[in-house]
């Protein structure tokens, strides 16, 4: 699965501390979109879906939240509490966030802009994509073309 824990780089002092996010270095891909979620209410599950092509960073820039993730070889649970470290998602991985703690504000960076055709929503038809099992529409190998 490609899910990779990031430490990124803390600078500080007695002032407070600072964590740089720079493209091709502790972000390993061009940055097109950034985006946080923050006031998610108690017991909201969000998420729920995989990404065909985009890979993202997430960091809890504040307070926690846990990731189901998976693959198609099984899932794995990540909780997110510490905004020194991200986690990288692959493409193909289907995400489901959840006990977002009351203060969670978590950002996420993205390698490519907002594309619904990108997304898979239905857990079904993502195990059936992973698989190689299901085809998309306008795809060569969709049946009657």
């Amino acid at each position: 699965m490609e899910i990779e824990r990031v430490q990124l780089q803390k600078h500080g002092d007695g002032r407070g501390m600072l964590i740089a996010l720079e493209q091709d270095r502790n972000v390993p891909f061009e940055i097109k979109r950034v985006y946080y979620l923050f006031a998610t209410k108690e017991k909201v599950h969000r998420g729920q879906h995989a990404h065909r092509h985009l890979n993202q960073l997430a960091v809890t820039v504040r307070g926690s939240v846990t990731f189901l993730l998976d693959d198609g070889t099984g899932p794995v649970e990540v909780t997110l509490d510490d905004p020194s470290q991200g986690l990288l998602l692959g493409s193909m991985v289907w995400r489901e966030l959840y006990d977002f703690s009351d203060d969670c504000v978590l950002m996420v960076l993205a390698d490519q802009y907002y594309d619904p055709a990108d997304y898979i929503t239905n857990y079904d038809d993502f195990l059936g994509e992973v698989n190689g099992t299901l085809r998309r529409e306008g795809s060569a190998a969709w049946p009657g073309r």
